[in-house]
């Protein structure tokens, strides 16, 4: 669950924002670099493609239940391990 707050709180303290990518922030340089890269565009579907997704929505359901699944399953791992 936390995962769940704390990589979207990750994401826009990158400047992946809801208003879009922050000025000066690591967004901004990864967006300049992508489009450098691109020949002037960001490609859909790349990193800053999706990093920016979630910024301004969040997870997707499916994401959402893909993480709580999975994350969820490695917890329950871990700590059964645990003596």
């Amino acid at each position: 669950g936390l995962a769940l707050v704390a990589i979207p709180a990750c994401i826009a303290g990158l400047g992946f924002t809801a208003g879009g990518i922050a000025a000066g922030s690591i967004a901004a340089k990864m967006m300049s670099a992508a489009a450098i890269a691109n020949g002037g565009g960001v490609a859909a579907g790349s990193t800053v493609a999706v990093l920016q997704s979630i910024g301004a929505a969040g997870f997707s359901l499916g994401a959402k239940i893909g993480l709580t699944t999975g994350l969820g399953s490695l917890g329950a791992a871990a700590g059964a391990s645990l003596p």
